[in-house]
C-alpha cells in the first residue's frame, strides 16, 4: 500500500514539546514508589508475622503419663470342663438285673446305681469254696502221715539200737543189725515225703484261697457304685441286657463331677510367662450376663504349643449351685501379674514420621521436647510403652500433648490445657 505524497508546499509538523515525557516520567516514578512501598509494606508485614510466629504460644491439651504396675487383664475365650469324669465298664458277666440310676440323676459316692445277675460267677465261686475243703482234707491227710512216719521212724531206731547192741554180744546175726540200719534210712525218707506232702497241700490251699478271693472279687462287681458325687450323664443299657467282663463296647453309665469344673483356656505368648498356680481369674458365660464366677489358675501345660504358640492353663472354678455345665463356651479374664511396670499413654499422643514413634513433653517451663518411644501393647484408646521408655526420660506422672500439631518444634513454649482422658486399660483378646 502507497502512502500519499506530501505536498512540498505544506510547513513541517513542530516538534513535539516536553508536557509528555514530563508526565511520563513523573508516572514512572510514582509508579517505582508505589512498587517501592508495596514491597515495604509486605516485608513490615512477613516480619510482623515471623514476630507473631515466634512469640505465639499454643494452647494444646495434655495427658499424664501413667505408671502400669497392675495385673494385665486379658479376656480370652474358654471351655468349661468337668472336674472329673468316669465311664463305668461291667467286671462280671452277666444280665441287667436292677437300673437304679438314670440320664441326669445325681448320685453320691458309693451309691449302687446297677446290680448285675451272675449266676455262672456265683457257681464258680462256689466250686471254688467246695475245692478249698478238698485241699484242706489232703492237708490234715498230709498232716497225720507225717505224724506216722515219725512213729515209724521212732520204731526203727528203737529196733536198730537192740539189734546192733545183740548182734555186738552175739545174740543176733550181723545181716539182722544191717537191715535195721537200713529200716531206719527208709524210715527217714518217707518222714521227709510225707512232711513235702504237707508244704504241697497247704500251697494247694494257699493258691486256691487267691481264686476264692478274686471270685469274691469278681462278685463284688455285680453292684455298680458312684466313684464320687457327681450326675449321670450317659446311659448305655437298660435292665435286661447281657453285659460282658471285658471293659470293651459301650459304658453302662458316664458320671460326672461338676460341684467344681475346670475351664481350659489358651495363653498368648505375650503373657504365658506371668500365667502361674493362683492367678486370679473371673469367668463370665454369654448366656448368663448377670453372672461372674471366679476362680484361680491351678495348672498349665508349661510348655507352649508350637502350633499356635499358645500356653493351656486351667482354671478351678468352684460350682456349689450347679449353674455352670460341662462344655459351656466362656470368656476367661486373667489377671496376669506384671514381670516388669511399663508406661501408659493415650494413643492420640503417639506422632508417627520420619524420626519412629514420639511423644511430646512438657517440660517444667512449659517448653517442648520430642521423645521416641516404643510400643508394647495396644489397649486401643491407650498404648503401653516397652520398659526401654524408662531410659528415655518416661519415668510416670510427665505431662505430654495430645494431638500434638504438625508444626510443633522442639523447645517450643505451649500452654497447657489439661485433658480428661480415660486410660483404663481395655480388656482385650489376644494380639
Amino acid at each position: 500500500m502507497t502512502q500519499p505524497s506530501r505536498d512540498p508546499s505544506e510547513s513541517p509538523p513542530p516538534p513535539p514539546g516536553k508536557t509528555p515525557f514530563v508526565l511520563t516520567a513523573v508516572a514512572a516514578v510514582g509508579l517505582l514508589a508505589w512498587g517501592g512501598y508495596g514491597q515495604m509494606e509486605r516485608r513490615a508485614a512477613a516480619a510482623e508475622t515471623q514476630r507473631k510466629m515466634n512469640s505465639f504460644v499454643p494452647k494444646l491439651r495434655t495427658a499424664t503419663v501413667e505408671r502400669a504396675d497392675k495385673p494385665i487383664e486379658i479376656t480370652l475365650p474358654g471351655q468349661t470342663d468337668a472336674f472329673a469324669k468316669a465311664a463305668l465298664y461291667a467286671r462280671a458277666t452277666g444280665y441287667i438285673a436292677e437300673r437304679r440310676a438314670d440320664l441326669g440323676s445325681r448320685v453320691r459316692r458309693g451309691d449302687v446305681l446297677m446290680r448285675i445277675a451272675a449266676p455262672d460267677l456265683d457257681q464258680q465261686l462256689a466250686q471254688a469254696e467246695a475245692q478249698t475243703g478238698q485241699f484242706e482234707a489232703a492237708l490234715l491227710q498230709a498232716r497225720s502221715m507225717v505224724d506216722q512216719a515219725k512213729a515209724n521212724v521212732n520204731l526203727a531206731n528203737v529196733t536198730n539200737s537192740r539189734t546192733t547192741t545183740l548182734a555186738g554180744q552175739g545174740w543176733a546175726s550181723k545181716q539182722n543189725a544191717d537191715n535195721s540200719q537200713a529200716s531206719v534210712l527208709s524210715q527217714a525218707a518217707s518222714l521227709a515225703s510225707a512232711e513235702a506232702g504237707v508244704k504241697v497241700a497247704q500251697a494247694n490251699i494257699k493258691a486256691q484261697a487267691a481264686t476264692v478271693e478274686r471270685l469274691r472279687a469278681l462278685t463284688g462287681f455285680k453292684e455298680i457304685v458312684a466313684p464320687f458325687d457327681g450326675v449321670v450323664t450317659q446311659r448305655g443299657v437298660d435292665v435286661g441286657d447281657l453285659v460282658h467282663a471285658d471293659g470293651t463296647g459301650t459304658a453302662l453309665l458316664s458320671i460326672d463331677r461338676d460341684d467344681v469344673l475346670r475351664v481350659s483356656v489358651n495363653v498368648p505368648q505375650n503373657v504365658a510367662t506371668g500365667v502361674r498356680p493362683g492367678v486370679v481369674a473371673s469367668i463370665k458365660v454369654p448366656q448368663m450376663p448377670d453372672r461372674t464366677f471366679s476362680g484361680k489358675v491351678e495348672r498349665s501345660s508349661v510348655a507352649l504349643l508350637s502350633s499356635s504358640r499358645t500356653l493351656t492353663a486351667q482354671v478351678d472354678v468352684p460350682n456349689p449351685d450347679r449353674a455352670l455345665r460341662a462344655g459351656l463356651y466362656v470368656y476367661v479374664t486373667l489377671k496376669v501379674p506384671r514381670t516388669e511396670a511399663t508406661m501408659k499413654v493415650p494413643a492420640e499422643s503417639l506422632v508417627f514420621n520420619q524420626r519412629g514413634t514420639q511423644v511430646a513433653v512438657v517440660r517444667d517451663d512449659g517448653t517442648v521436647r520430642w521423645h521416641g518411644v516404643t510400643i508394647r501393647r495396644d489397649l486401643g484408646t491407650t498404648v503401653e510403652l516397652a520398659q526401654g521408655a524408662a531410659d528415655q526420660g518416661l519415668e510416670g506422672g510427665e505431662q505430654i500433648v495430645l494431638s500434638p500439631p504438625a508444626d510443633l518444634r522442639e523447645g517450643q513454649k505451649i500452654e497447657r490445657q489439661p485433658a480428661q482422658t480415660d486410660t483404663k486399660p481395655l480388656k482385650s483378646a489376644a494380639r
